[in-house]
């Protein structure tokens, strides 16, 4: 969290393309999107930790004891929040391990998506940015090729613990009730899986601690065509519907097209061919930074947007480390 908030806080005032859907956002906007994605994980696993903490000492192998113990007072012994409630569910059941490699899959999942997102962008075709030489390696044919390897294996990692946790669902979804040999299994998920999410945050800071952001490169890639939406926007401000500027934006980008232009060298006589209203305001559009700004509201791209987003992580932080 701290390295991505290094990101977000000081690399990260600038336009970037998102090319899933030909848009745009701001760096900082991006890679807050992981830092949030990141605290809902942190918030799960304590979710996920108050409700299996729960005393199972006294159940027996089956009905509980003869004997007559203290079960709350070995709970405020040992650290637990509450006792088990029936002994035969707590002999059979591994609801905890199961939370955690649900858990575990998730973050994962967040991880593996980052790691996705920046092996993207450090490839040679974009070099948004470039990963350390300490979590990258040479390829072993090509001399000129830096691998990702670090952000390659993030991603594959999140397989393993996909497959430890369908595989232990597979192993309790077919027992009778109480214990069973079977549930010896559950050590084996749990302590990979803890092993594995430990190795992959290791590395992650890492990666995220050492990486350069390419600020002019991602800017050298803006496009007008990514301003097609704004195009719409203008529109609507002056009253068209969205689904009618949608279409008008449209044909203003087929007209592009049609003379082998970029969209901002259509002249304000070819746009308004499209529509009337197109007039010579409509040169303010072709700003990527104005187009980023524009979204202003809690949750967007503009600055002040994300300033908040960066301030509530901030303190989000200081309550965990209290």
């Amino acid at each position: 969290m701290e390295p991505l908030g290094s990101k977000v806080c000081f690399e990260g005032d600038s336009a970037a393309p998102v090319f899933t859907v030909a848009a745009l956002t701001s760096l900082c906007s991006s890679v807050s999107s992981h830092a949030v994605a990141l605290s809902r994980d942190v918030e799960r696993l304590q979710e996920v930790k108050k409700r299996v903490n729960v005393l199972p000492l006294g159940s027996g192998a089956i009905a509980g004891t003869p004997f007559n113990i203290d079960r709350e007072l070995l709970r405020k012994e040992l650290g637990f929040d509450g006792v088990s409630l029936n002994s035969m569910d707590a002999t059979g059941q591994r609801d905890f391990v199961a939370e955690f490699l649900f858990w575990a899959s998730l973050c994962l999942t967040h991880l593996s998506k980052m790691a996705e997102d920046l092996m993207l962008y450090s490839t040679k075709e974009f070099s948004f940015i470039t990963l350390s030489d300490a979590y990258s390696t040479g390829s072993s044919l090509m001399p000129q090729k830096k691998n990702a390897d670090s952000l390659e294996l993030i991603r594959s990692k999140a397989g393993r613990v996909f497959g430890r946790c369908s595989g232990f669902m597979m192993t309790l979804k077919g027992l009778p009730s109480t214990y069973n040999k079977d549930l010896q299994e559950d050590k084996e998920a749990m302590f990979d899986c803890y092993d594995t999410v430990q190795a992959v945050l290791q590395v992650t800071t890492g990666v995220l601690s050492t990486l350069k952001i390419n600020q002019s490169v991602m800017e050298a890639a803006l496009s007008p065509d990514m301003l097609a939406t704004d195009l719409a926007y203008y529109l609507v401000r002056k009253g068209v519907p969205f689904r009618e500027a949608h279409s008008l934006s449209g044909k203003a980008v087929f007209t592009a097209e049609t003379k082998n232009i970029t969209l901002n060298q259509l002249t304000v006589t070819d746009l308004s061919a499209v529509s009337p209203l197109f007039d010579d305001d409509v040169s303010s559009v072709w700003d990527y930074r104005s187009s980023v700004e524009q979204y202003s509201a809690p949750g967007g791209t503009a600055k002040s947007s994300v300033a908040a987003q960066v301030e509530h992580l901030r303190n989000w932080l200081k309550q965990q480390a209290q």
